[in-house]
């Protein structure tokens, strides 16, 4: 079994950099007891926004731009289910992958925030069930199209219509 450092926990006698097997992963630790007693009582009372703020996500390349397009034209279905997956795909990206022949790939663009309106729409007209249902559960999908969906003739749907509704 390969050894990872990094901070378990979990001191003694042996030193600061005892090897330790903890959940079948095993790791060093360098801390104290001290430190360890210091960490235990720390509380986490940052709000998501804050936490978003202090770890700002990358910058989006030309060169990411470009990957997913290429991602989104592969043959194979899964690949194009991962490029409508990414928050980052162009618009136009994400439009012609929700009209791909793949229920895989619709479904993705479904569930993708990143989505526009127009595209959601689009996709809540979908024959597939399934499709439906994610564009329901997309929290960017706009309150009309959620009230059109809880008509739905699927009770899947109309079930995930509900749920959102409970969480907006």
């Amino acid at each position: 079994m390969p050894y990872f450092l990094g901070v378990c926990g979990g001191y003694d006698a042996a030193g600061p950099a005892r090897l330790r097997k903890v959940g079948g992963v095993s790791c060093i630790s360098f801390l104290s007891p001290e430190q360890r007693a210091t960490l235990g009582q720390v509380t986490c009372e940052l709000s998501p926004e804050e936490v978003r703020a202090a770890h700002p996500m990358p910058p989006v390349t030309d060169g990411t731009l470009a990957r997913i397009r290429l991602l989104a034209r592969n043959p194979d279905p899964l690949i194009r289910a991962a490029a409508a997956s990414k928050r980052q795909a162009p618009a136009e990206t994400l439009d012609a992958l929700s009209r791909d022949a793949d229920l895989t790939v619709r479904s993705s663009v479904a569930r993708n925030e990143s989505a526009s309106a127009e595209v959601l729409r689009r996709l809540a007209g979908d024959p597939s069930a399934q499709v439906r249902g994610w564009v329901a559960a997309n929290r960017a999908c706009p309150r009309e199209l959620l009230e059109k969906l809880a008509g739905d003739p699927d009770e899947t749907v109309r079930k995930v219509v509900d749920w959102a509704f409970a969480w907006a």
